[in-house]
């Protein structure tokens, strides 16, 4: 709470010397700025953030570009190069860069209590650094911090954000109201009716700001109708909301054969060692499995494969090398930590099916890189996956949709023993719905998007 006091008054401050700083500030400077404060994350967030700068350097050539970063090794050649071995996306210049000193404020961990009020009022904070070293013309919001918006209206800037995830929704209230246990809402406030009371108040006073903040944007764009749903329930402006699928590298995995090796058989995981995505589910799902295979079935493998954003993720990575121990799987369980794009391409042409196991993931880029890859996606039954991804394409299965660890187990079982030619007829229905989620569809999409306010004002 001392935190949150100290916080708010200093953003009090910092408004009050906003009003005043822009009545005498120039006009802002005519360029396209990314606040983007982690560019290292690895995930689908950064891969949206180069194809969205390449997409602006091509539709306004002169239109200078900067990224706002807390990473502080990041360099314009860096970043680029990043973008290029990473991503497979090759920027036409390298972007400016403007480095934030003060990225703690945004941290989860700063933050023990009332973390999501805490990191939305630090992200106005952050804000206020980057644009006070660099106000541009067009403020574009890639990591979903809408309580920047009023201040950057303020700087006089166009906002223009891509919004992955909605910050709160409905169904976080839903679950506080059912006092289901989750990652966001710990034992000790599912186990007390008056401590989720209170936390039902406290997010519907948070979800009123949100939409107040959030309506101050000029352009929003969404990456899934699950997210759409809850963006225009919340802020009010339908007008103003577009629906651009993220992309995908679709181009380069559909490349890969379908046919693959079963000796051993390979299952991937791709996903961030962050807790949303809840790796241990997997772990247990495949343990499960592996108990249900006859003994003269090939033993398969599961790889998991994503990056590490800070110190909690090295130490839950940690936490699950120790489970597939316990589990006594550990010698068919693989951990790929912050691979090359080159090498994840390596190792979606070599699984047979690819697992999913977030709950209300906004989209699922990696379910779109498992169909493209000709692996078989086994997916989470919420939001994204099930309400864009893994549907039916022509009539014909593109995968499997689960919710339980029995079902994920089930869903395995199937894939692993089923006859080659029927996984690959499947793979190749998902492959082909696959390419209605590529780099040049989101390309496309999100030109048409921005093209009126760039064309407007540049």
């Amino acid at each position: 709470m001392a935190i949150l006091a100290g916080l708010l008054a200093a953003l009090s401050a910092l408004l009050a010397a906003a009003l005043r700083r822009l009545l005498r500030r120039p006009a802002p400077t005519p360029a396209a700025g990314f606040f983007h404060p982690y560019t290292n994350d690895g995930g689908g967030g950064e891969r949206v953030l180069w194809c969205a700068v390449r997409a602006v350097q091509e539709l306004h050539p002169g239109l200078p570009c900067a990224v706002f970063t807390g990473d502080t090794d990041a360099s314009p050649d860096g970043l680029a190069a990043r973008a290029l071995d990473r991503f497979g996306v090759r920027l036409l210049r390298p972007p400016q860069v403007v480095h934030l000193n003060k990225r703690k404020w945004i941290e989860a961990r700063t933050y023990p209590h009332f973390t999501m009020i805490g990191q939305s009022l630090g992200s106005v904070y952050l804000a206020w650094e980057a644009l006070m070293n660099f106000t541009p013309q067009f403020y574009f919001d890639m990591s979903g911090y809408a309580f920047t918006y009023l201040l950057a209206r303020l700087f006089g800037c166009k906002v223009i954000c891509y919004t992955h995830y909605p910050t709160i929704s409905s169904d976080m209230v839903g679950r506080v109201k059912q006092r289901s246990f989750m990652y966001n809402n710990n034992s000790r406030i599912a186990g007390s009716v008056w401590l989720s009371r209170c936390k039902i108040l406290y997010y519907t006073i948070f979800s009123w700001l949100y939409g107040l903040v959030g309506s101050c944007a000029h352009l929003v764009m969404v990456n899934s109708s699950w997210t759409r749903s809850h963006i225009v329930n919340i802020w009010k402006i339908p007008e103003r909301t577009k629906r651009v699928y993220p992309p995908c590298d679709t181009s380069a995995l559909q490349m890969l054969p379908l046919e693959r090796s079963t000796t051993p058989p390979l299952l991937i995981s791709v996903a961030q060692f962050r807790p949303e995505k809840a790796h241990g589910l997997l772990l247990e799902a495949f343990a499960l499995a592996l108990e249900s295979l006859d003994p003269d079935f090939p033993k398969p493998k599961l790889q998991f494969v994503g990056s590490c954003r800070n110190k909690e993720d090295l130490e839950r990575l940690q936490k699950l090398k120790d489970r597939s121990t316990e589990l006594h799987i550990d010698e068919l369980v693989e951990f790929h930590r912050d691979i090359s794009y080159r090498d994840l391409v390596q190792l979606l042409g070599g699984a047979i099916a690819g697992l999913h196991s977030m709950t209300d993931e906004h989209f699922g880029i990696s379910v779109v890189e498992y169909m493209a890859a000709g692996a078989i996606p086994i997916a989470h039954k919420s939001a994204g996956p099930m309400m864009d991804i893994v549907l039916d394409e022509d009539g014909h299965q593109t995968g499997f949709l689960v919710s339980e660890k029995e079902e994920y187990a089930e869903a395995i079982i199937k894939v692993l023993r089923m006859p080659e030619p029927q996984r690959q007829e499947m793979a190749a229905v998902a492959r082909k719905r696959a390419q209605r989620f590529s780099e040049q569809r989101f390309h496309e999409d999100f030109t048409e998007a921005v093209r009126p306010i760039l064309s407007a004002e540049a």
